[in-house]
Order: structure tokens, then sequence, then C-alpha cells
């Protein structure tokens, strides 16, 4: 019985993992596209990148892929790594992936 209840409890960690990775890819992309918007044209992929993973840890930054595009309506992508029971440790083969866009911040002059 033990054997079965500790396969059940590592099944359940890593569904925690995995729902965790998308919360985290989905806020990074938030973070991103809302820095992308106020960011000049030129700027905006540095400051895109830095927003959408400023926020993750050492874990999921490591291997983190971060892009903003679009002129008017601004879009950030996010592509996040999912680890094998403890995060830095090992990734699965599949990735998460979060997308979310914003209409660019006019100047106001």
């Amino acid at each position: 019985m033990t054997p079965l209840i500790i396969v059940t409890l590592v099944v359940v960690w890593q569904l925690v993992l995995l729902g965790y990775t998308y919360t985290l890819a989905g806020n990074a992309a938030d973070e991103a596209v809302r820095a992308g918007t106020a960011a000049a044209p030129g700027e905006r992929g540095a400051v895109c990148q830095e927003a959408g993973t400023e926020k993750l840890s050492d874990a999921w930054r490591a291997d983190a892929e971060v892009s903003c595009g679009g002129s008017g309506f601004v879009t950030a992508d996010v592509t996040l790594h999912v680890p094998v029971l403890f995060p830095g440790a090992l990734d699965l083969p599949f990735t998460v992936h979060a997308h979310a866009g914003a209409v660019e911040e006019e100047d106001g002059h």
C-alpha cells in the first residue's frame, strides 16, 4: 500500500508543478506585454524580455523564452519548461506556452 501512496503523491506533486508553470507563464506574459506597451518600439524587445523574466525564480528563468512584437497591438509570448519533481533539476520534454496582448500606449503629446 505504501508504494501506491508514494506514487500517487509524486503524480499529484508533478501535476501541481505543471499547473504552477502554467500560472507563471501566464503572469510572465502579462508582465511582459504590460512593459512592452509602454516602451518605445526600438526598446520593446529588451524591456519585454526583462519584465517577462523578472519575477520568475531561477529554476524557471534559466530556460525561459520571452518575445514581444506588434505595433499598435503589442503581443508577448512566453515559453517555460516544466520541471520534474524539483524545480532546477530536470525538465520534462515539453513546454508551457502563454500569450498575452494589449493596446500600445500612446504618447500624450
